[in-house]
């Protein structure tokens, strides 16, 4: 195992996660910056009131994405067993 192949397993795990975890953050960035709004709106200051919306909209997202997420994570995994030969040999 040569390191540019460490370094391409890791830069292919890093690339996975960072798609993985994008609708989430964006999903909450976007939930957090109109709540924030809407708080500013109202003068309403209360820390807690961002919480729930982001926690729904956190949830909802990963029903909607949750399938891609699973399928783009299971076929890194199934790429990954499947080079074993080839890093090993």
């Amino acid at each position: 195992m040569t390191p540019s192949t460490v370094i391409d397993i890791g830069r292919g795990a890093m690339e996975i996660l960072l798609l993985i975890s994008a609708p989430l953050f964006i999903a909450a960035l976007v939930t957090g910056l109109l709540v924030s709004i809407f708080q500013a709106a109202t003068q309403i200051n209360e820390a807690t009131l961002s919480f729930v919306p982001k926690l729904l909209v956190i949830f909802l997202t990963l029903i909607a994405a949750g399938p891609w997420m699973l399928t783009l994570m299971t076929d890194y995994m199934r790429q990954l067993y499947q080079s074993i030969p080839n890093i090993i040999g």
